[in-house]
């Protein structure tokens, strides 16, 4: 059974090509810090930008790390099964315990064509492979229900498994009532985590996590206590962390000369940006996405600034794994520098 705390790892870059460097760092913070697992190249590490090659070499990377240490999970989906199919076969053959595949994105298949010709094509592939179908139709546009996810537990032994991303709780009770009670539902959210996992009618067994990538410790341990039934403890973790939850995405109100707009800053920015303040990373992402504007920048310092001055010891571990000054860092002008836009 896949439970407990995975961190969907951030994709470290250098002038936007990888910094492997930084991503075998980035993989032992988590393992030192208690992560059940590491999912490589999940949508968090902006796998529609990579090369097929520099896909696969991450997850060559994180699997070798995670040797031993702690499970591996490769982001192998994409909207092309054929595509999936091969990186799934690279994935397998360098031990990954199991793959994630996303609902393909833009081309949008109904939920009937995704189990048929995506996620039950992989499953009979690669039988000795754990299937996790990733459910986030906020971002792809469409959604492998939960029928559909019930026939594919029955008719593969692998698919016992699915990220729930659709933050529609009648939907996860629909997973957990369709697909019983051997089956595991982990979060796709960090700050639906708690009650996902409290929640009787769907009973999650723990979070593909974002903001583990900076706060992997705490994150776990709430995840560890849930497990345990200790909701006290576990709920001063998620006052804790909530400011963290809030930043994966981080949206403001900008004033143009055209009038106000909303801008969206989708994850992996905000973590990104938040990880390059506290000097851990570059915070580059790979075009289109860019950067923050001032005012997201500012929710993310606002954010980081209330955890650092309410709770240090979410950021301790990271300030000692990398040798920085939270603190200094976070009120040193100069830690910005470069990661906003200065004008909308």
């Amino acid at each position: 059974m896949i439970k407990g705390c995975f961190t969907a790892l951030i994709t470290p870059f250098n002038n936007f090509a990888v910094d492997y460097e930084n991503l075998g760092k980035l993989a032992d913070f988590q393992i030192e810090n208690g992560i059940k697992g590491i999912l490589a190249v999940g949508t968090t590490g902006e796998s529609p930008t990579l090369t097929w090659d520099e896909h696969n070499k991450i997850i060559e990377d994180v699997a070798i790390k995670s040797k031993g240490k702690c499970i591996c999970i490769a982001g192998t989906g994409s909207n092309n099964t054929d595509e999936t199919i091969a990186a799934t076969k690279h994935a397998a053959a360098v031990g990954v315990a199991a793959v994630l595949l996303v609902d393909p994105y833009y081309n949008g298949p109904s939920s009937l064509e995704i189990r048929k010709e995506y996620i039950g094509q992989v499953a009979r592939a690669f039988p000795d492979v754990e299937i996790i179908p990733y459910v986030i139709p906020g971002r792809t546009g469409t959604q492998l229900l939960p029928e559909d996810l019930a026939f594919l537990n029955k008719e593969f032994g692998n698919v016992n498994t699915v990220k729930e991303a659709t933050g529609n709780i009648e939907n996860m009770k629909r997973t957990r009532a369709c697909c019983g009670d051997d089956f595991t539902i982990l979060s796709g959210d960090d700050g639906m985590t708690y009650d996902m996992m409290l929640d009787l009618q769907i009973k999650a067994a723990g979070v593909i996590s974002v903001v583990s990538n900076i706060a992997p410790k705490a994150v776990a341990e709430m995840v560890n206590l849930l497990e345990q039934g200790n909701q006290t403890e576990a709920k001063k973790l998620l006052s804790a962390l909530g400011p963290l939850f809030k930043m994966v995405t981080v949206i403001t109100k900008e004033k143009t000369p055209y009038g106000e707009v909303v801008c969206r800053a989708r994850n992996p920015l905000g973590i990104k940006t938040l990880m390059a303040i506290l000097g851990v990373t570059s915070g580059e992402c790979r075009k289109p996405l860019g950067k923050m504007t001032k005012n997201g920048l500012n929710k993310v310092l606002e954010a980081a600034k209330k955890v650092q001055a309410d709770n240090p010891e979410i950021f301790q571990p990271a300030a000692d794994f990398f040798g920085v000054d939270i603190e200094a860092r976070l009120n040193d002008p100069s830690s910005c520098e470069g990661l906003f836009y200065e004008k909308y």
